[in-house]
């Protein structure tokens, strides 16, 4: 039914499979095939190609939750506008979403890409032995089991699969498998015993619980205050915090150590690839505040120099007309307006004289007339 997803990942941990088996035999893929480190690193590297595959989603999710981040006040606006109308707040939230060119889809696709991986690689490590009763097994006896292909494996890589070991563990084995599927390893290296499981399955679980804590310690870290006041988004932290480290701790004893392997690794991967791809967004945040520091000073006007404001329209035009004007109007208007001033003074001074003279009174100095000889030295300095 999910024969899409079983064979890729099939694919792929042959291939890694082969490689590291020519790796730990010298050059002699048949003598380094059975060895438990070339199938844990086939399984390892099976999640780096996987995780390689999806790094530009990753970036991209990375990306989409920052800008979630900076649209959280025009979402929670446009909330509490539209809190009664439902129809209008998923138009205008579109609408926010494709002016800023954002995606929700986008911010989960990498998790969900992961879960097919994680369900096939499970179900190809766990066809490795079909001698179990449980739900998804073929009931097949140990010498069924060891001739019968396993997807692209064939009958030959099934019993170097049986025969690989990790400190005495075989890596599809369980801390809780029944004694019917461990005896299905009985002549391909021995029937396992259950401590040699637990031996290297506890520090896969208790490993594989802190990569998880950590890894959510970081992205929580991350979020905006407002974000980490959310609600849903603090319950949501609480969750991948303490809850989904708990989890795989917990169930760590029903996994087979090639899945906590898997999830070891996983989250390896995840907590470099987070500081590397943070890290390089946040310099590139930093680097366009610089530039615009940078635009913005260069716009600035220097120290010293005073700001020019634009003449309007209007006065430009009445400035321009006045500039136009001949010199000999303006001299004539001044000239006309002197001559006026000449001719009030001189009424004043008559009216003056004649008022003491009628009263009698011999003049004083103030009251005394302009000689001639100045009024004609007056003339010439006017002219």
């Amino acid at each position: 039914m999910l024969d899409f997803i079983y064979y890729p990942v099939s694919w792929i941990l042959w291939f890694w499979h082969r490689i590291f088996g020519f790796v730990f035999g010298l050059g002699d893929f048949d003598k380094g095939a059975s060895n438990g480190f070339a199938w844990a690193l086939a399984v390892v590297f099976l999640v780096f190609t996987l995780r390689l595959v999806l790094y530009k989603p990753f970036v991209k999710q990375v990306r989409t939750t920052r800008q979630m981040q900076e649209l959280q006040p025009q979402i929670k606006e446009l909330q509490r506008k539209y809190k009664n109308d439902r129809q209008k707040m998923a138009v205008e939230m579109q609408k926010l979403q494709k002016e800023h060119g954002f995606n929700p889809l986008m911010g989960c696709l990498p998790v969900l890409a992961q879960v097919p991986v994680f369900i096939g690689l499970y179900h190809v490590l766990r066809s490795f032995n079909r001698t179990g009763s449980g739900i998804g097994q073929l009931h097949m006896t140990p010498e069924q089991n060891a001739m019968t292909p396993n997807y692209v494996f064939s009958a030959h890589d099934v019993q170097s699969f049986l025969s690989a070991r990790i400190f005495g563990a075989p890596i599809s084995a369980a801390i809780t498998s029944p004694k019917a599927t461990l005896d299905a390893y009985a002549d391909y290296g021995g029937i396992p015993h259950v401590w040699n499981m637990v031996v290297v399955a506890v520090p896969l679980m208790i490993i594989a619980g802190l990569a998880t804590h950590f890894n959510a310690r970081a992205s929580v870290a991350r979020q905006s205050a407002e974000a980490a006041a959310n609600p849903q988004a603090a319950l949501m932290n609480k969750l991948a915090l303490w809850v989904f480290p708990l989890g795989v701790v917990v169930g760590g004893p029903f996994l087979p150590i090639a899945i906590l392997l898997y999830w070891v690794s996983n989250n390896i991967w995840t907590y470099g690839q987070q500081h590397l791809v943070f890290g390089r967004i946040d310099k590139e945040e930093q680097q366009k505040k610089e530039e615009a520091i940078e635009r913005k000073a260069q716009n600035a006007p220097k120290p010293g120099a005073k700001p020019t404001a634009k003449k309007k329209s209007g006065a430009a035009e009445t400035s321009a007309a006045d500039a136009d004007k001949p010199a000999a109007a303006t001299n004539g208007t001044a000239a006309a307006t002197t001559s006026d001033s000449t001719s009030s003074s001189s009424a004043k001074a008559g009216s003056a004289s004649g008022k003491s003279g009628s009263s009698g009174k011999s003049p004083g100095p103030g009251n005394r007339k302009r000689s001639g000889n100045r009024g004609r030295a007056n003339q010439k300095r006017r002219r």
